[in-house]
């Protein structure tokens, strides 16, 4: 069982800005995407804050976040880095299941990377996450780098928007079969 503590926090600003761009998205018709919420069971918390200071994973997690965009499917996982690399082990075997199986079911899986050192942000489609994963598990390098990543799927916030991903979704429809 996994345990959970204050490093359960990271990435809470970027999913804060995905969650504001959901509002938006909803606000406007576009797309209705919530947070899956991951299930603890706490074991430590503080008398004084009121707040968990330790818990327990009681399931793995799918991915953040789930819904629907114009009738398509749609299911991602947000995850922040820090350097130019970013480590697989950050990408657990069963989101990437999971995302295979939605993937079958014509639904659109993607990462969405927060580079916080560049301020920029990445969709990243399953496909290429797919092929990163695959080539980890038959030796090759166990990450990623910035410089891999095609060009035209990083994106800023814009139009009041924080996290346009939508527009992610769009190249990502446009590349398909």
């Amino acid at each position: 069982m996994a345990t959970w503590n204050s490093r359960g926090l990271r990435g809470s600003t970027f999913e804060e800005f995905i969650n504001r761009t959901n509002e938006k998205y909803m606000e406007h018709d576009l797309a209705l995407i919530q947070k899956i919420p991951t299930p603890i069971t706490p074991i430590n918390i503080d008398k004084e804050s009121r707040h968990i200071t330790l818990a327990y994973f009681e399931q793995k997690s799918t991915v953040d976040y789930i819904g629907v965009v114009q009738g398509i499917p749609v299911c991602f996982d947000a995850k922040e880095c820090h350097t130019d690399t970013f480590p697989l082990a950050n990408i657990h075997e069963h989101q990437i299941v999971f995302m295979e199986r939605f993937e079958k079911q014509q639904g659109i899986a993607f990462l969405l990377i927060y580079f916080t050192h560049r301020d920029e942000f990445y969709y990243m489609r399953y496909e290429e996450m797919r092929s990163f994963w695959e080539r980890a598990k038959e030796g090759g390098r166990k990450s990623f780098c910035y410089e891999e990543l095609n060009a035209e799927f990083f994106f800023t916030g814009k139009g009041g928007i924080l996290v346009p991903y939508l527009d992610g979704i769009q190249k990502d429809l446009s590349q398909r079969d």
